[in-house]
């Protein structure tokens, strides 16, 4: 495509990041379906939905992140269970043998615990278009206002247990040095030195945990760095890949981010902490360390 610039250019895959090209040549497939995930910290006051309705990539169907969630939990945005999730996605019209894209508002970001969900429950067939909304818009691409026609689909779950990780697993890792634990969140709040956006919580982070802000894993226009790129701020930060891998973050969202890029690396031995920080930092009788180390 004449005028592309490389950091522009992504390998497409559709089982994990496909570019707003490659989303453009198969708008229409009839096995495609679009989701909008974009999700916002409480503090950024910005309502994800009304901002879907007002405009969207035409075909997309609306994924509520805090709706996808276990309401008994007691925590934020928690993994679903399996029927659940199930029901959720054949009320948006989703069902065996499809294709998923899923995008956010902010490039990459809500979208990746999105497409951690589906690959969690068995899909293999799910990416998050590189850039999301923000490069769709500045490409001129057509957005709309119009709802996607539904029709209810069979849609089955294989749940895998092994991408997901509590609260006892973790501490025990943390405790014993099995994983390498990954921290999404920004580097204040990792350190500790910056309060977190839920009242109540201690800071830190968790003993033993390596510092990888989710945001240094992006380019400037908001797409994800190439894999080599990848590969080295891993390496930099000093993470040791060769042991199993454990994301963790603030409420499990940014963490998702770390896996998607692991998996565009081929690291595949992972698992997410769903609680995150708003569980860990909650209870007074789990360690917690500050500063970068």
């Amino acid at each position: 495509m004449q005028g592309l610039h490389l950091s522009d250019q992504v390998d497409d895959d559709p089982c994990t990041l496909v570019s707003t090209t490659w989303l453009a040549a198969h708008l229409n497939d009839s096995d495609l379906r679009l989701l909008d995930a974009s999700w916002f910290l409480p503090t950024d006051r910005r309502n994800p939905r009304a901002e879907f309705e007002a405009a969207h990539i035409p075909g997309a169907r609306f994924f509520d992140i805090e709706a996808v969630a276990d309401s008994n939990a007691g925590l934020p945005n928690m993994a679903p269970p399996p029927a659940l999730f199930a029901s959720r996605m054949r009320a948006l019209g989703l069902g065996d043998g499809q294709q998923f894209v899923i995008y956010d508002s902010a490039g990459v970001f809500s979208a990746a615990r999105a497409w951690w969900m589906f690959r969690m429950m068995g899909k293999r067939a799910v990416a998050v278009l590189d850039g999301g909304l923000p490069k769709w818009q500045a490409e001129h691409r057509i957005t709309t206002a119009t709802p996607a026609p539904i029709r209810d689909r069979h849609f089955t779950v294989a749940p895998d247990a092994a991408r997901t990780m509590d609260v006892t697993a973790v501490a025990r890792a943390s405790k014993l040095g099995t994983h390498t634990i990954i921290d999404a969140r920004a580097p204040d709040r990792f350190a500790g030195a910056a309060p977190e956006p839920r009242p109540g919580l201690r800071g830190g982070h968790i003993p033993g945990a390596i510092n990888v802000y989710f945001k240094d894993l992006l380019q400037p226009n908001g797409t994800m760095k190439p894999p080599a790129a990848l590969r080295a701020l891993f390496d930099a930060a000093g993470v040791d890949l060769r042991r199993p891998v454990i994301t963790t973050c603030g409420s499990g969202v940014a963490s998702a981010v770390l896996v998607l890029a692991l998996e565009r690396i081929g690291v595949t031995d992972h698992s997410l902490y769903d609680g995150s920080w708003a569980e860990w930092g909650m209870f007074a009788d789990l360690p917690i360390a500050k500063g970068q180390s």
